[in-house]
């Protein structure tokens, strides 16, 4: 079918046999097809939508699109997380020496800050010396070798989604299902997985605002891998605030070495044990989720969780001795305590993408694709939501080094938080498991 054909089939509805579709990613990968046919024909799924056969079809076509990692040569059932991004999730850091520790290999291709949200290349990024640009040998050698490997995504990795993804993004066809499922996908079975756990955020800090949605995308995910013989599951978790305490890079590499420790947040632990028991359930290390949570409380128990992440760090070139010595880490100049609360009571919301943008503006992330990242700012909160407050207890601490965006930075953060004589309604962190 040519080009033409296939546009005008989806827009009327019909349903596209997965050979015209694996034609059409090929040719406009190579550069046969021109980005207004593309345009065309993903303006045209975002609005009949892909059954789950196209959508097999379109995911396995990026997929093949590149280069796709063989890691038969490691035992065992190869296991990553994906989360679809929220503020201060840091929980990539701790989760995968967790399950590493505890004997699931962990091959992940993680991605940079989006929008609003931190990324955990930038985290990771933030130990001295640490390397994530690492040839994929070199890649399944340490999957192999120390059970753990945490790269960004090259170039020879599904290369169609690349170039797709740009042009979704200039073409209003960013919050198209199907296309952020098969994206997502493409990428992470091209890593060499045998199965994956997904993280679907919901709330204020998630590109997902609606459980309904979240719950869709979940399902979507699902069906793709399904389609081409991985075993998926999927959590439903809450981003109506920030995920610990720390948002900002280097703070949050500190806080994730806590949770290693025993000693971070109880939201973030809660999030991060129920995303690891899944990995090791799917790992076939644990037969239920309450002998998973048990094998993980003795590595953290018994330090060998924090000695794998400094396995992690030393093998891709970073110093372990940071994990250990924080003041190894970025270090902010200066710090500040702002929004005082305007009377006692309780913080009863916290507007989170406003917080993620707030620690933009301060250099934690990016405003443009080749902005400078500063490492060592960001945030501490001092009180979540629930918390009770004095009148003018501050709430919020900022860490930051060039004081130029502080003006900018403080009144987005006011105006993220919001306060009341009572405490809200607790929330459940785990919404919903999906498989």
């Amino acid at each position: 079918m040519r080009p033409y054909e296939l546009i005008k089939a989806k827009r009327d509805g019909q349903r596209l046999a997965p050979e015209d579709i694996r034609a059409f990613i090929e040719a406009y990968t190579s550069g046969q097809v021109p980005d207004y046919q593309m345009s065309a024909l993903c303006m045209a799924v975002f609005f009949r939508g892909l059954d789950a056969v196209e959508l097999g079809a379109w995911a396995q076509a990026m997929l093949r699109s590149g280069e796709v990692v063989d890691l038969s040569d490691t035992p065992g059932v190869k296991v990553d997380k994906h989360s679809t991004g929220g503020v201060g999730d840091k929980v990539s850091v701790s989760l995968a020496p967790l399950a590493a520790a505890c004997g699931v290999p962990v091959p992940m291709i993680s991605g940079r800050g989006l929008g609003h949200t931190g990324g955990t290349v930038d985290k990771l990024l933030s130990i001295p010396g640490f390397r994530m640009d690492v040839p994929v040998p070199e890649y399944r050698r340490l999957v192999r070798e120390v059970g753990c490997c945490l790269i960004s995504q090259t170039e020879a990795i599904a290369p169609a989604d690349k170039k797709l993804y740009a042009l979704r993004d200039v073409t209003a066809t960013v919050d198209c299902i199907p296309l952020i499922a098969s994206s997502i996908m493409s990428k992470k079975l091209a890593e060499g997985i045998d199965a994956l756990v997904l993280d679907v955020k919901v709330g204020s800090g998630a590109f997902m605002k609606k459980v309904e949605d979240a719950r869709t995308l979940a399902r979507t995910m699902i069906g793709i891998g399904a389609e081409m013989g991985r075993k998926v599951t999927a959590l439903l978790t809450d981003m109506n605030q920030p995920l610990g305490r720390a948002v900002g890079n280097a703070l949050e590499i500190v806080e994730a070495v806590e949770m290693l420790h025993g000693r971070a947040p109880a939201d973030y632990t809660e999030v991060t044990m129920a995303l690891t028991a899944e990995m090791l359930v799917l790992g076939r290390k644990a037969a239920s989720i309450a002998e998973a949570r048990g094998m993980l409380e003795k590595v953290i128990a018994d330090g060998s969780a924090v000695r794998k992440l400094k396995e992690i760090v030393q093998a891709q070139g970073g110093d372990p001795r940071a994990i250990d010595d924080y003041s190894r880490l970025p270090q902010a100049r200066a710090t500040v305590d702002v929004v005082p609360a305007p009377r006692d009571g309780f913080v009863t919301v916290i507007d989170t993408e406003a917080v993620g943008l707030a620690a933009v503006a301060l250099g934690a992330g990016r405003q443009r694709v080749d902005s400078i990242i500063d490492p060592a700012v960001g945030f501490t909160l001092l009180r979540k939501e629930g918390e009770p407050v004095k009148a003018g207890e501050p709430v919020v601490r900022v860490h930051y080094n060039d004081p130029a965006p502080l003006e900018e930075v403080k009144a987005r953060l006011a105006r993220a938080y919001q306060f009341g004589p009572q405490a809200p309604a607790s929330r459940p962190l785990v919404i919903e498991r999906l498989e």
